[in-house]
């Protein structure tokens, strides 16, 4: 992105700021890691420009109470993937199990995976049951369903995992897991956001969405932004009801927001 934008675009990647999901999920993750993420989240944040802290930050179950600790009186909630991320492929009663670790442990939030086979098979009741069993699990949390659109084949079949999702409870729809080649696209995306648009005609009640997997530029984050924008509504556009997940993106956003020489 050039170093010289709009004030309109500015204020547009502030707010996305305060809607990033903070995010470390690798299997070399540590303790010293996430106490690093969880502290340069905290500082990432400058009230002379408005640039507020980032929404949560989002560990492995394992990590959650140590990530809960150090953030504790930020601002910053603590999310988890959970429920045999990123795959999907366990019974219902191990997710359960993982799910009820991660609130035990202080979560205020969880990110779960779609049986992604299941709904390529047909077998909708057993998405939908799933869900729904993580849902009551996850009563006064915040869910964040994963469809893995790169897995779903086709655009009929990201719309009936968003309204499977949807319908079963879900506060946002999610892209992606970040760990397959096909991540979050702007068409897929736009199949949920219209998803989430008509149900909210239908029913009169937002669902929010999540952009997630290889977002890390200004650049790319900014047309996910404008397309729920256009789609939703820019009222919509705050971290209750939209969110990013990033691990590359939040240091090259704060330091292009912080640059001196920008703003036209």
């Amino acid at each position: 992105m050039d170093n010289m934008v709009s004030a309109a675009t500015y204020d547009s990647l502030r707010q996305v700021f305060t809607c990033i999901d903070n995010t470390t999920l690798e299997g070399s993750d540590t303790r010293e890691r996430v106490e690093k993420l969880c502290r340069r989240s905290i500082e990432l944040q400058d009230e002379k420009r408005g640039i507020g802290h980032v929404a949560a930050v989002c560990v492995y179950p394992v990590f959650v109470r140590q990530a809960r600790e150090c953030l504790r009186g930020s601002g910053i909630r603590v999310a988890s993937v959970a429920g045999a991320f990123p795959a999907g492929q366990s019974p219902l009663p191990v997710k359960l199990q993982e799910i009820r670790y991660a609130l035990d442990e202080g979560a205020d939030e969880i990110d779960m995976v779609i049986s992604r086979g299941a709904l390529l098979e047909g077998d909708y009741n057993r998405v939908f049951d799933e869900i729904a069993a993580i849902r009551n699990e996850t009563t006064g949390r915040t869910l964040k369903v994963i469809l893995e659109t790169g897995e779903l084949q086709t655009a009929d079949n990201i719309a009936k995992a968003s309204e499977l999702a949807i319908d079963a409870g879900a506060d946002f729809i999610k892209t992606s897991t970040g760990k397959i080649a096909v991540s979050a696209t702007l068409e897929a995306s736009e199949i949920m956001l219209n998803t989430i648009k008509k149900h909210h005609e239908e029913a009169g009640k937002w669902v929010g969405f999540k952009a997630a997997g290889g977002i890390s530029t200004p650049e790319q984050v900014l047309k996910y932004y404008l397309l729920a924008e256009q789609i939703l509504g820019k009222e919509q556009i705050t971290n209750q009801f939209f969110r990013v997940g990033a691990s590359r993106l939040t240091e090259r956003l704060f330091s292009f927001l912080t640059d001196e020489n920008f703003v036209k």
